[in-house]
């Protein structure tokens, strides 16, 4: 934590983010399982979710489609998105691993002192 290395870049030249961090974690994770590129290529894990982005739209500065908590049920590879706070301004970006009824897994990288690099919440998506 507060340990930044450099940047990392793909073999191409594509920018993967700040080594170690959290955002330099989803683009490369997105980069080499999915081959999709962030069309914004420098950016906070909290502006990964587009306020002026209607949900179940295309969020064009990340190239995904977006969506409010609780609209759809999440899928596996989708990302959560945190808004900052006073201790983290920049937010925290992470990758759904597993979905049940009840639970979502989390994957993150650098997720600081407080917490693990796996975290499991409450499904609160509306299933009605």
């Amino acid at each position: 934590m507060n340990t930044v290395t450099g940047r990392n870049l793909a073999p191409d030249g594509y920018n993967l983010g700040l080594k170690y961090q959290c955002v330099e974690f989803v683009k490369r994770y997105y980069y080499e399982f999915y081959h999709h590129k962030l069309p914004e290529a420098r950016v906070d894990a909290k502006d990964f979710f587009d306020m002026k982005t209607p949900s179940g739209q295309i969020n064009r500065a990340r190239g995904l489609l977006q969506f409010d908590n609780g609209t759809v049920q999440p899928q596996i590879g989708d990302l959560l998105i945190f808004k900052g706070y006073l201790l983290n301004p920049y937010g925290r970006v992470a990758i759904i691993s597993k979905v049940t009824d009840h639970n979502i897994e989390i994957i993150q990288q650098n997720p600081g002192p407080f917490t693990t690099s796996r975290v499991t919440y409450r499904n609160t998506t509306n299933q009605a």
